[in-house]
Parts: C-alpha cells; structure tokens; sequence
C-alpha cells in the first residue's frame, strides 16, 4: 500500500514539526508510546509534557521511559489535558512546535474512562496559543465505540469553525474501511505574518 496508514502518517506530521531542542505535549499518555516517539523527537535540548489522568497511563509511560533512558527529557503530569495552560511553563508559550492527542480509552485499559470533547477542545484551544508559528496539534480520533462517536462529532463541528487566518485544518480518514477506523484531524498554526 502505498498511502500511509493513519499512525504513521500522524508520526510523519510530529517528525516534519518538531526538530531537537523543540517544545512537544503528549496530551494523552495512553501507554507511553507517542510520548517515548516525542523525546526522540526532541533531543537532549528539548522537553516534552505529558498529560492523563490514569494511573496505568503514568506508569507505563515512565517504564518505557526508563527503559530507553529517556526520563529526563520528559515532565508527567497527573492531570486532564484541559490543565495544560496551568501545567506549561508560560516560557514555553510561543514555542510548543507538536502535540499529539489519541482519543478514546486507554488500550488494555477501563473502557469506561473515556476523553470527552470539553476537555479535548479546551485542550486544543489553550494550544493554539502556546503553539509556534507552523506548530502542528494532531488528533487521532478513535471513534467505534459510542462516547467515541460522540467525542468525533463536537471536534469535527469545532474545528470546522477555526478561522482559516488562524490555522489550517488537515482531515486524513480512509472512507472505505470497516469497523470505524480511527482517523486523524490535524491543526496547523499558521504563521503569525501570513
């Protein structure tokens, strides 16, 4: 196949945004992966937060992590991602060049801790204020299951109405598959002079 399926598409568009020394936000742990993905992505110069409020998602994010000697480039919060503004340093406003959102619950996890679309648009909204010029937001929306569904739908109405001056709005979706794929919106800012 030659069209990239959707997660590694979602790492295409991390890797084209954050480069060594960069600012980057996990806004949903799960289980470490994307976090781990993100300190790569960022060197030994830069800093990646990461957010859930599950205590599985912290933990296994720290073990792998460990596991790869790549704590010291990360900060975990045991928070909601709709605390990011509170939880950033105000230093890092204006340079947070990708953040990554996998909606739903978390894999292997409670099925019934699920994200929810005020907390996700919060979320994306204190974002586009920290983000620099050209800083990417992608959402991997997870949507087979009912809140999922419902999750997709308030996104979908939300970023529609971002003002084009203000972002660019990417939607990357296979239509021809079964099961309700999951799918990516994503967010770029656009360039404070253009």
């Amino acid at each position: 196949m030659k069209l990239e399926r959707v997660l590694p598409f979602a790492r295409t568009l991390l890797e084209q945004a954050i480069s060594p020394g960069d600012i980057a936000i996990d806004a949903t742990l799960g289980n470490g992966h994307d976090t781990l993905f993100l300190a790569r992505l960022v060197g030994d110069s830069g800093r990646v937060y990461g957010f859930d409020i599950q205590d599985d998602a912290l933990l296994s994010t720290k073990t792998q992590l460990m596991q790869h000697e790549l704590a010291d480039r990360v900060t975990l919060f045991h928070s909601g991602h709709e605390n990011l503004s509170s939880c950033i340093p105000p230093i890092h406003y204006g340079k947070v060049t990708g953040a990554v959102f996998n909606l739903g619950y978390l894999p292997g996890g409670d099925k019934s801790i699920v994200t929810r679309p005020d907390t996700t648009i919060s979320a994306i909204e204190q974002l586009l204020d920290m983000l620099a010029p050209e800083g990417i937001i992608v959402l991997v929306i997870y949507h087979g299951h009912p809140e999922g569904a419902v999750e997709r739908d308030y996104l979908i109405r939300y970023v529609k109405q971002i003002d084009q001056a203000r972002a660019n709005i990417l939607l990357y979706q296979f239509l021809n598959q079964k099961n309700h794929p999951p799918f990516i919106v994503a967010i770029e800012k656009k360039n404070d002079l253009s």
